[in-house]
Order: structure tokens, then C-alpha cells, then sequence
């Protein structure tokens, strides 16, 4: 099972997202963990590597499973960590080979095109406090078929 994890940095009542060239979808800088490497620690490189900035104050803020399926089948599957940063230090890239970048009102989180299980965590990322878990069902397409979600506050 493959282990993703991604970071969203908010700051000023904004938030840093990555715009991906094959939908134009929004998303948290992020991707996979290497070997041997824990999820804050795949957060933070993922995010650097993505951004070319350093995020400050990082929580993790969801652990969830991502299902794609076709039918009653199961295509793939993977976790997801979502983690938050309440501030960065550095200048960010305009655009990589990952993306477009750029900071958006916290607000915008409700409208920009996204999947919408990402649009879940992120909200939840961005606005609440505790620790969101969930399981996310996809058709190959990303349409979410279902969503199951708990949180914690601590």
C-alpha cells in the first residue's frame, strides 16, 4: 500500500496550493514517502521539494485511507497524512513540473476544482482543531462514491 503525504501551509488567511496540470485540480503540496522515512518527516521534504519554502508550526491534522474501485473491486489504495503548517519561511516557486503555485484566500477552499474527499480534509486542515480519520471511495475517474470520517480533539 502506497503511503502519500502532503501539507497545507496557511498563513495570513491564505493557503498555498498547487494547481496540477492534468485536471487543474487544487491540492496540498505533497507525495510519497520514501523508505524508512516518517510521515512528518515525508511532509516536510515533499513540501520543500514542491514549494522551495520551509513550513513552520507542522501538525498532523488526518490519517486517511484513499480506495479506488471499479465497481465492488478495489483498482488501488493508499494512506494519506495530511498535515498543516501555520506559517512558512522563504519564498515560494511559481511553477514546477508538479504545478502551478500560489497562495489563495482560506475561504476559496469551498469553491476551487478539487477531489472532493481532498476537499474534506483540507477544510478540515485549514479551520479546525483535533485530528480528522477517514476512508474515501473513488471511481477511477475521482468521483467520490462514498465518504466516512471520525475526528479527535485532544
Amino acid at each position: 500500500m502506497q503511503r502519500i503525504a502532503n501539507l497545507l501551509a496557511v498563513q495570513n488567511d491564505q493557503v498555498l496550493l498547487l494547481q496540477k496540470p492534468r485536471r487543474g485540480w487544487y491540492v496540498a503540496p505533497g507525495g510519497k514517502m520514501e523508505s524508512g522515512e516518517s510521515i512528518y518527516e515525508a511532509a516536510v521534504r515533499e513540501f520543500h521539494e514542491e514549494t522551495n519554502v520551509t513550513p513552520l508550526d507542522v501538525h498532523l491534522k488526518g490519517v486517511y485511507t484513499m480506495v479506488i474501485k471499479n465497481g465492488e473491486q478495489v483498482i488501488d489504495e493508499w494512506m494519506l497524512y495530511t498535515f498543516v503548517a501555520r506559517g512558512v519561511k522563504g519564498t515560494p516557486f511559481k511553477e514546477t513540473r508538479e504545478g502551478k503555485l500560489a497562495w489563495h484566500p482560506v475561504g476559496e477552499l469551498q469553491t476551487l476544482p478539487m477531489a472532493k474527499g481532498d476537499r474534506t480534509n483540507l477544510l478540515f486542515a485549514a479551520h479546525q482543531k483535533g485530528t480528522q480519520y477517514g476512508t474515501f471511495e473513488y471511481t477511477e475517474d475521482f468521483e467520490l462514491i462514498s465518504e466516512h470520517i471520525q475526528s479527535s480533539i485532544e
